[in-house]
């Protein structure tokens, strides 16, 4: 999956903010990344931190962009971008104390397009790389919010990889928040070469049971179905009947999505996050994410508990979310 990503942004140029260069994690792999012509990292932080846990892993940064936030140039420029864009919403005084803080400064070089995307959340809590992201990058037009898919590759080389969402944000989105997650989400999974087969999940096949959740995700269908008709798109579906293709011809033989769902879009956060950790554990599948879907410009978050080896994928992703713009 990673050869094919690579390919298309190796010597793009494409520049990687990561506010965590003071980790061993990120700048190992940064200084991978561009070793592999993949992207240009920009590091932000304290340089001579940056330089000193360099050293101690004979690293060598020589030719690697730093920005300090409490000694960056263009800090006055950034100032001044940050009050227009939060419209009256902060002042100057906020603003300059907002961005000495690393997720801010480097969402900032995302939207002032001196960055292309940024990498975030190896030491900062998913809420704060988030949150600036939210505030500075917002949305795409059409989606209210943002949400968070992980790509499943399954143990077997020739084994179908899937898409689940939301697994990372909504806590229990409404029925218009659903539908553009699962619209967010076919256009992830185009984004890896999957073909999308939208299927929404629920405890229910096509009304074999009934509650307000069931009607929920129902009327998310709807109006997924409407957004984004050029998709196949179904739902409620239960999982078994959306995976199975023996399932399918029993619970709902008239689906096109049914037993062949590629892209699974789970009613609320607990069961998303419930139902990648079984896949994962369960089931040897790799859980490749999270990854933000709906906003302007690629912001991703990576888990507290990952590995240099994750820094260094998602950072592919997120370079290739830049390049698909």
């Amino acid at each position: 999956m990673f050869t094919s990503l690579s390919q298309k942004i190796e010597g793009k140029g494409l520049k990687i903010a990561f506010p965590e260069a003071n980790d061993r994690r990120v700048l190992g792999a940064a200084i991978r990344l561009k070793t592999d012509n993949l992207v240009e990292p920009i590091l932000i932080g304290d340089p001579a931190e940056i330089k000193e846990l360099a050293e101690a892993n004979n690293w060598v940064i020589d030719q690697f962009i730093i920005y300090d936030p409490n000694n960056y140039e263009l800090f006055d420029e950034m100032v001044a971008s940050f009050v227009e864009r939060r419209k009256g919403k902060a002042t100057e005084e906020k603003a300059r104390e907002l961005l000495r803080d690393k997720a801010y400064f480097g969402t900032m070089l995302v939207h002032m397009d001196i960055a292309d995307g940024m990498v975030c959340g190896a030491v900062y809590a998913t809420g704060d790389t988030v949150r600036p992201a939210l505030q500075i990058i917002k949305t795409k037009p059409g989606v209210s919010r943002t949400s968070g898919a992980f790509i499943m590759v399954p143990p077997q080389r020739d084994g179908q990889k899937l898409v689940f969402s939301d697994c990372a944000i909504n806590i229990k989105p409404d029925a218009q928040a659903l539908a553009e997650i699962a619209v967010e989400s076919a256009k992830t999974a185009e984004l890896f070469d999957i073909e999308p087969r939208v299927a929404l999940l629920s405890f229910s096949s096509h009304g074999s049971a009934s509650s307000e959740d069931v009607d929920r995700v129902a009327e998310a269908t709807r109006i997924a179905q409407e957004l984004a008709p050029e998709y196949e798109i179904d739902g409620e579906l239960q999982f078994d009947a959306a995976y199975s293709e023996v399932v399918a011809k029993q619970k709902v033989p008239q689906s096109k999505v049914a037993g062949r769902a590629t892209v699974y879009v789970f009613p609320e956060i607990q069961s998303g996050n419930i139902g990648y950790k079984i896949a994962q554990r369960l089931g040897n599948y790799q859980a490749v994410g999270p990854i933000l879907q709906g906003l302007n410009k690629p912001v991703s978050d990576l888990s507290r508990g990952c590995v240099e080896e994750d820094v260094y994928n998602v950072t592919i992703i997120t370079a290739n979310q830049a390049l698909q713009g």
